[in-house]
């Protein structure tokens, strides 16, 4: 009973803010099914121009993150270091301000000598940055249930320890690799506190314009957008889930 009443006061909210996304109204009174507002979301530029920033931020932070994050728990596993390993969850603790505060600072400091401006490859180093430590985690869970004589058994036939990692240990994480990479998507895409402090002003993304909407006021379209957003993200956390088990 608690749970359900968990369940309903997180996804009652969402539920509405869908129904309404099919209303002809441009208030919270119901006169009448309408797809008005997503015709509308498909020719507004802004929002347009955003989510395609979104989806190349989040798809290049993601690769950036799978990769490493791949690497480094793999080491990490093989080292069997219990602080650095903790370590890792200090970064999903630390709040947003903060670990985006201190980004912004390394990145004023570091473009002090190269010469550069806030843009889309900070946006995306930042992304990356704060998605390795699920892909790590993720990772290291996978790696915890792996049988090391199974690498061993590969060396012991010929093979070296990079065609052994390539042909035994990789396949073995595939469906860790693919739900990190998943999970890293996720927390991407709909970032918006780091974002808005390490973005320049040809790096606006989806979630920022949607900010920037909801303060001019009352707008259906954001009604819209919020329900496709939560729907594919949706789809994306249930795949991911479903491949972690496997």
């Amino acid at each position: 009973m608690y749970a359900l009443g968990a369940y309903a006061f997180l996804h009652v909210p969402l539920l509405i803010l869908a129904i309404f996304s099919f209303n002809a109204s441009r208030f919270t009174v119901w006169q009448g099914f309408s797809l008005h507002w997503y015709a509308a979301l498909a020719q507004d530029r802004e929002l347009i121009e955003s989510a395609v920033n979104s989806l190349i931020i989040a798809l290049a932070a993601t690769a950036l993150a799978a990769i490493i994050g791949t690497l480094a728990g793999y080491a990490l596993w093989k080292r069997g270091s219990v602080w650095i390993s903790g370590s890792l969850y200090l970064s999903l603790v630390t709040p947003e301000i903060i670990t985006g505060v201190s980004l912004l600072a390394f990145f004023q400091w570091i473009f002090r000598y190269l010469h550069l401006r806030l843009g889309m490859h900070t946006v995306i180093l930042a992304h990356a940055g704060f998605s390795l430590a699920y892909v790590v985690v993720v990772i290291l869970a996978r790696m915890r249930t792996f049988d090391p004589a199974l690498e061993e058994a590969a060396l012991d036939l010929g093979a070296t320890e990079f065609a052994a990692f390539r042909r035994v240990t990789i396949p073995f994480l595939a469906p860790a690799i693919a739900a990190a990479a998943m999970l890293a998507f996720t927390v991407s895409i709909d970032d918006y506190v780091i974002t808005s402090l390490v973005a320049g002003v040809d790096s606006q993304t989806l979630p920022m314009t949607i900010y920037a909407l909801a303060r001019r006021g009352v707008n259906p379209m954001l009604n819209a957008v919020s329900t496709i957003i939560v729907v594919l993200l949706g789809i994306v956390v249930l795949l991911s889930e479903r491949l972690r088990k496997a």
